[in-house]
C-alpha cells in the first residue's frame, strides 16, 4: 500500500481494522495536526499497520477485554506533524519517536513499534478521587507483559503505552512524583504489585 494520495484512498486506510475494537482511523486524530494544517498521514502505511496492529492486538485489546472502554489521546504521528511538536507540544524529536509515535520508521536498530497515549475510562472516578495513578501504572504493568514502557501524564491519568520488537517494561510519570517508577535493575520490577490497586479493583467493581 503506497502512501494515499487521494480521500478515497485515505478512507481505505482508515477503513484497516488493527484489531476487534480499532481502525487505522482512529489512530490518525491529531490536535497538532489540525491546528497546523499538516496531514498525518504515514509515508509508509504497510509499517504503520503491521506496528499498530500489533499494539492494538498485544496491548489494548487486552486492557480493554479487562478494564473496559479507552479512548486514544494521540498514536500515530507523520514525521512532519512530529517535528511540529517539538518543544512547544511537548513531542519528542522524530529520531526519538521511530518505532514510538512515528509507527512508519524503524527505529535505529531496525525494529517496528508503536505508540499511543490512552485514557481509561471506569478509572477515572478513583483517579480523581484519589489522585492514585499508580494503581493503574503497576495494573497494567502486572497484567500487560508485552509493553515497552508506559508514560503516565497528570491530565486524565492519561498514559503513553508502546509496543515494540524488543520490548523492555518500565514506568516514568510526569505526574508527581516525577520520574521513573521502575525499569529493569530497580527492585520493584519483579514480582506482584497487587497492593497498588486492589482499592482500584474493587471499587471499579472489578473481580478478577
Amino acid at each position: 500500500m503506497r502512501r494515499p494520495g487521494s480521500v478515497s484512498a485515505l478512507e481505505d486506510l482508515g477503513r484497516v481494522r488493527l484489531s476487534e475494537n480499532f481502525f487505522m482511523r482512529d489512530m490518525l486524530y491529531s490536535e497538532i495536526a489540525n491546528h497546523y494544517g499538516i496531514p498525518n498521514i504515514p509515508d509508509d502505511p504497510e509499517l504503520a499497520i503491521a506496528a499498530g496492529t500489533r499494539l492494538c492486538e498485544d496491548l489494548l485489546e487486552p486492557i480493554c477485554a479487562k478494564l473496559g472502554r479507552i479512548s486514544i489521546r494521540s498514536a500515530f504521528r507523520s514525521c512532519a506533524v512530529n517535528e511540529a511538536g517539538i518543544g512547544k507540544h511537548n513531542c519528542a524529536r522524530n529520531e526519538a519517536n521511530y518505532a514510538a509515535h512515528i509507527w512508519d520508521r524503524r527505529d535505529a536498530d531496525g525494529c517496528m513499534g508503536a505508540t499511543a497515549c490512552i485514557v481509561v475510562h471506569n478509572f477515572l472516578p478513583y483517579y480523581e478521587r484519589t489522585g492514585h495513578w499508580q494503581a493503574l501504572a503497576w495494573w497494567v504493568h502486572d497484567h500487560v507483559p508485552g509493553n515497552a514502557g508506559l508514560t503516565f501524564f497528570p491530565k486524565l491519568a492519561a498514559f503513553n503505552i508502546s509496543w515494540h520488537e524488543k520490548p523492555e517494561r518500565s514506568i516514568y510519570s510526569y505526574a508527581a512524583p516525577k520520574g521513573w517508577v521502575t525499569k529493569p535493575g530497580m527492585d520493584n520490577y519483579e514480582g506482584s504489585h497487587a497492593d497498588q490497586y486492589r482499592d482500584y479493583l474493587v471499587e471499579a467493581g472489578l473481580n478478577f
